[in-house]
């Protein structure tokens, strides 16, 4: 069976993104830092009959987001997709506007975006250059493209992984390994922002299932109301 990957697996699109997949026949392997949540998840989709297993790893910690990526090769017999959305907590993020971002307030954004999709994906991208296929997924919001003055430094960050998917997308081409960017100009769930829209999971997830499939010779879809 073939294995997806994800990385920053959550309760709202990491799940939802899992069971579409594991709709498809896919077995499940979930990366994020807190094992209680993994093991959450991976009793959910067991409920729904999909195969899960948890990796725990801090994607700050490329080392360790490598060896968990690994072991879950190893387990599954090798990663066909990979997906990467880590998601910030309030714990962790300073919010800042372009002219009050310091230097600091970009790197742990850069660290946390771009270098941990940088990490994961040399950990995936030889054994499906070896096969000759495979599929490689990053995810931010849409401010990535149009951004917004609140979460400047953020933004900026989103921008260097979105930069850098479409570009890997372009340096894949011909090789059957697809990569793409996919950017959510909604709040997932429930609106955090007053009079913005909001979606499902579920309605968003398919656009996963369509870049590994149908929409292989796209660098990027975005997603919104």
């Amino acid at each position: 069976m073939p294995t997806i990957a994800i990385v920053g697996a959550g309760p709202q699109l990491g799940l939802a993104i899992a069971r579409t997949f594991g709709s498809h026949g896919h077995n499940v392997a979930l990366i994020s830092r807190n094992r209680t949540k993994l093991d959450d998840l991976t009793g959910k989709l067991a409920a729904d009959g999909i195969t899960a297993a948890a990796f725990p790893a801090d994607v700050l910690d490329r080392d360790a987001l490598t060896r968990a990526l690994q072991d879950a090769a190893m387990r599954f017999g090798g990663i066909d997709v990979l997906e990467y959305s880590p998601v910030g907590g309030i714990d962790s993020t300073t919010l800042t506007t372009p002219s009050a971002t310091e230097p600091a307030d970009v790197q742990h954004e850069m660290d946390f975006q771009l270098y941990g999709a940088i990490a994961a994906t040399r950990a995936v991208l030889p054994a499906m250059r070896e096969a000759g296929t495979g599929t490689l997924l990053y995810t931010t919001g849409a401010g990535s493209i149009n951004p917004v003055p609140q979460v400047g430094n953020v933004n900026a960050a989103a921008a260097a992984l979105r930069n850098w998917a479409i570009n890997l997308h372009k340096e894949l081409a011909g090789s059957g390994i697809q990569a793409a960017h996919v950017g959510i100009d909604v709040s997932i769930g429930m609106s955090v922002i007053p009079g913005f829209p909001t979606a499902q999971p579920e309605e968003i997830s398919p656009v996963y299932w369509e870049l590994h499939t149908t929409d292989r010779d796209k660098a990027e879809r975005v997603f919104s109301r």
